[in-house]
């Protein structure tokens, strides 16, 4: 970064990228995304012109050491959008994931302090015992429902119903309620229809806090309504949303980028499965590798900034790929065996707060999987899965798999 980065800028400054931009949200990005990081490293360094959705430009950070410093520097790296957002349509595809909201992810300084209080608090009296036994309720009646066909798809009948309704149990949130967030949710990551995913969203976890205040429980939306800091229906919305978000897609993510890897990486395979590796370093290996969210944190520069020799326009995204930072050959290749020093959570003063809840979820839902199911392997060579298209994500389609027949487990 230069010495002065927020300095005047000259009136001739260069703070347009000419040229063509690398488009995030195509297939051929989605299919190997690892090529197109090696690639616009060797052609624009650390800093490159990207475009989010057509004609949405943003700049992608790819070096670990430069986005660990606009992480900790939300002075110059704002999070609030909302003069960007004021010359994109409304019915722009990632609008809904990047709009300001009055919640600790799009605002700083007080405000931010203010939402992050609240939801830190709510989550910090989560039982992480009881968050233990819920994933095994939930997650061996899955495995009973298709023990006995000898094959499943383990992202639509195991990681998302788990990560759905473990995250429910935390929120005290209904089924019915949750599935209709849960669709809009989709629809905003996947950018289809995503302004009506987000008032499906939002409607939902409105009725949600309605239905809280007269039936409040041992959870976290209670807690966030009782918080000190007296949060509006309004800003409890935003603050439950924000939860939901981490909580369904990454989470989902999480676990079956990591039964890939099991399954596919004889490192991990035989390992896990013969217990020399843990499944916590299959973790860790994803979380560099292939981050459930690849690139997603946003910055908004108020006002012209020169790093490293490049302009970047004020008002326009500034977007880590947490993905690129992780595999930066700057960092070396020593990066597994309980190395925990990702970017897979973010950084700095927007750190998310639930990382660790996130590990344990996902940990026990697929040591519950592996230890019912020890014989698993895919059902399709590994370069026939498919990954889903998205500038933010990083997801598979569906992830098939064979195992001999086995009898139901005991309910727990």
């Amino acid at each position: 970064m230069s010495d002065n980065p927020t300095g005047g800028v000259p009136h001739s400054a260069p703070i347009e990228t000419e040229g063509p931009r690398i488009p995030l949200y195509s297939l051929s990005f989605a299919a190997d995304p690892h090529a197109a990081y090696r690639e616009m490293r060797e052609q624009y360094g650390s800093l490159v012109p990207v475009e989010l959705a057509p004609n949405v430009p943003a700049t992608l950070v790819i070096s670990y050491y430069m986005a660990v410093r606009i992480f900790n520097d939300p002075g110059h790296f704002p999070a609030d959008p909302r003069t960007w957002q004021q010359s994109v349509p409304t019915d722009c595809p990632v609008l809904p994931l990047m709009q300001w909201r009055p919640n600790a992810r799009r605002n700083d300084g007080a405000a931010h302090e203010r939402y992050r209080q609240a939801t830190i608090a709510g989550l910090d009296e989560v039982d992480q015992h009881v968050v233990h036994d819920t994933v095994a309720k939930i997650a061996v009646p899955l495995i009973n429902a298709f023990c006995a066909n000898g094959s499943a798809d383990l992202v639509s009948q195991y990681a998302f119903p788990v990560a759905f309704a473990v995250l429910n149990a935390l929120l005290g949130c209904p089924d019915e309620i949750a599935q209709r967030a849960a669709t809009g949710m989709a629809a905003m990551f996947e950018g289809v229809e995503a302004e009506r995913g987000n008032r499906l969203v939002m409607d939902a976890l409105l009725e949600l806090i309605h239905l809280k205040r007269i039936q409040p429980g041992a959870d976290v939306t209670t807690r966030l309504l009782r918080h000190p800091a007296g949060l509006s229906d309004t800003e409890l919305v935003h603050q439950v949303g924000t939860i939901y978000g981490a909580g369904i897609e990454p989470q989902q993510n999480l676990i079956v980028n990591t039964l890939r890897l099991i399954l596919t990486d004889e490192r991990f395979g035989g390992s896990v499965l013969g217990g020399s590796l843990s499944t916590r370093d299959a973790l860790d290996e994803v979380l560099f590798n292939d981050p459930p969210m690849a690139n997603f944190c946003f910055s908004f520069p108020k006002q012209p900034i020169l790093i490293n020799d490049v302009w970047l326009p004020a008002n326009q995204p500034v977007v880590i790929s947490m993905a690129a930072c992780n595999t930066d050959p700057t960092i070396g290749t020593n990066r597994y065996g309980g190395n925990r020093a990702h970017l897979a959570f973010g950084g700095g003063p927007h750190v998310c707060p639930a990382s660790s809840l996130a590990y344990l979820i996902a940990q026990d839902a697929i040591d519950q999987l592996l230890d019912a199911l020890p014989e698993i392997r895919l059902a399709v060579p590994a370069d026939e899965l498919t990954w889903r298209s998205g500038p933010f994500h990083r997801a598979l389609t569906d992830l098939p798999v064979i195992f001999p027949v086995s009898p139901s487990l005991p309910l727990i």
